[in-house]
């Protein structure tokens, strides 16, 4: 069964940092591009960042471009989301999935809350 299970959400300041886990079962996610996604309250679902398979490149929206940083440890089945600096407007439930785009095939995390406040 392949599932994605996303981890490393909490309460931060304004400023503060975390680290966001993404780690596969039942399948290599090696092999996926990886995007990480969020979701505001009354806000539509965005694309926040992108790891290719193969050479790893990456890509960032410009809201994050600069802060956020994303990586993949393929000896742990897991990607990684770095997120620095971090904003109010941050906040958010932040998923993974095996993909970088909005396409019915692609695999979701059931979600970590992101909450940015003082």
């Amino acid at each position: 069964q392949v599932q994605l299970v996303e981890s490393g959400g909490g309460l931060v300041q304004p400023g503060g940092s975390l680290r966001l886990s993404c780690t596969a079962s039942g399948f290599t996610l090696d092999y996926y591009r990886i995007g990480w996604f969020r979701q505001a309250p009354g806000k539509e679902r965005e694309g926040v960042s992108c790891i290719s398979s193969g050479d790893g490149s990456t890509f960032y929206a410009n809201a994050v471009k600069g802060r956020f940083t994303v990586s993949r440890d393929n000896a742990k089945n897991t990607v990684y989301l770095q997120m620095n600096s971090l904003k109010p407007e941050d906040t958010a439930v932040y998923y993974c999935a095996t993909g970088c785009e909005f396409d019915p095939s692609v695999s979701w995390g059931q979600g970590t809350q992101v909450t940015v406040s003082s």
